[in-house]
């Protein structure tokens, strides 16, 4: 299974799983388009057997009010110079350690302490946390 597809599927099983049983999502689907898989064949699509189709995806986000998969699929029309940008995961994950732990330890002395530069040494040092969570998330997400 393509990177892509593999994406689309632990999406897709994510809004199935955020909906409820396999019952109701197969009663939704054929709600919204006169017609949907039987439980059966939603247990495929959740094990990775068949692919997921467009009206599964459809109704699945038009019911949760979020659009992850439609989100995934135009995020491949991006810039390709923006794709060319990739992040090692491995050294991020580091640079998240770093950073958390720089962040931790400026909330704990700016607890304990009136300084207002204590304070705005922690803000600083947690923007820095979530910033290099924010990059690493982004890359996991493929944008």
């Amino acid at each position: 299974m393509s990177d892509l597809l593999r994406r689309i599927h632990e999406t897709a099983r994510a809004l199935v799983q955020g909906h409820g049983c396999l019952d109701s999502v197969s009663a939704l689907i054929e709600a919204r388009f006169g017609r949907g898989p039987g439980k059966g064949t939603l247990s495929k699509r959740m094990s990775g057997e068949l692919d997921w189709t467009l009206p599964d995806i459809i109704a699945l986000e038009d019911a949760a009010g979020r659009y992850p998969v439609t989100d995934l699929l135009c995020r491949r029309r991006a810039d390709p110079a923006a794709q060319a940008v990739r992040v090692d995961l491995i050294a991020q994950a580091g640079a998240i350690s770093k950073e958390h732990g720089e962040a931790m330890g400026a909330m704990m002395r700016a607890i304990g302490s009136q300084d207002a530069g204590d304070r705005a040494r922690a803000a600083v040092e947690m923007r820095e946390a979530i910033e290099a969570m924010t990059k690493a998330l982004r890359a996991l997400e493929g944008a």
